[in-house]
């Protein structure tokens, strides 16, 4: 049985009180919960003072983000040793926002993931369709090709310590979000892609979180489908009582 996962991606939002009001609000809040693997990803600048924050707590530390190279000359990047050393666990990936954006390619997605992996940190591998290719009926081509070029020439042992994320584009930030039904046979095309890849084993311990204007209204309806192992959180997750309204939903859920 897989454990619920739910990150929040707080995104280029909060300041320095802000960010630590957020994490140290949820300390409090999610003190009980045990059943449900939690994160937060605050911005690059905030990650110190919100690992602070969080210290003692079962609350885990993301970034947003993270180049491939351990160090050198690549002014504005942030290498995996920093985040580490930052008291980070999980790292996002690929997310849609850098993607569609700021113009990143599966090839440079691969190449972060594969440093991530190396350097001990958790990727939270971000994959999705834009409205059109949805439109198009290229949803599980879209998805398919994005995850096979991400994990390309990663081992099956690297590939468990990766999350994948389903994000429809179409669903970010719009507050259109895709039905629970139409979140599953996404999730679970995915699952049958990691089996056919990685075999039945591995792919069933896999977690695929959804995100896509994920909110407390929706929560329970979107955990309860059978391929939905937690949510990548946006805008929710900048509030203490939403975030931690849908962890306690998840724990209440026991999946």
């Amino acid at each position: 049985m897989r454990t619920l996962f739910l990150a929040g991606n707080w995104k280029m939002n909060t300041n320095s009180a802000t960010s630590v009001n957020l994490a140290a609000g949820l300390v409090r809040e999610l003190a009980p919960i045990q059943n449900v693997r939690i994160a937060v990803c605050p911005p690059f600048v905030y990650l110190q003072s919100v690992a602070a924050a969080l210290s003692a707590s079962q609350i885990e530390l993301g970034a947003q983000d993270v180049y491939y190279e351990g160090n050198g000359a690549f002014t504005g990047e942030i290498s995996c040793e920093m985040l580490k050393d930052c008291g980070c666990t999980y790292v996002i990936i690929g997310h849609s926002e850098r993607r569609h954006i700021l113009g990143e390619s599966d090839r440079l997605i691969n190449l972060k993931i594969k440093a991530a992996v190396k350097a001990g940190l958790k990727p939270i591998f971000c994959v999705g369709e834009l409205l059109e290719e949805r439109d198009n009926g290229k949803t599980f081509d879209v998805v398919e090709q994005q995850i096979r070029k991400g994990l390309e020439g990663l081992s099956a042992e690297q590939v468990k310590t990766v999350t994948i994320a389903y994000e429809p584009v179409w669903a970010i930030g719009t507050g259109r979000n895709a039905t629970p039904q139409q979140a599953q046979e996404v999730h679970e095309r995915i699952r049958r892609q990691l089996k056919e890849t990685y075999g039945a084993e591995l792919a069933e311990k896999m977690t695929i979180q959804y995100g896509g204007s994920a909110k407390p209204a929706n929560t329970a309806e979107l955990l309860a489908q059978p391929d939905v192992d937690g949510l990548l959180v946006g805008g929710a997750s900048l509030k203490v009582e939403d975030f931690a309204a849908m962890v306690k939903t998840a724990a209440a859920l026991k999946k």
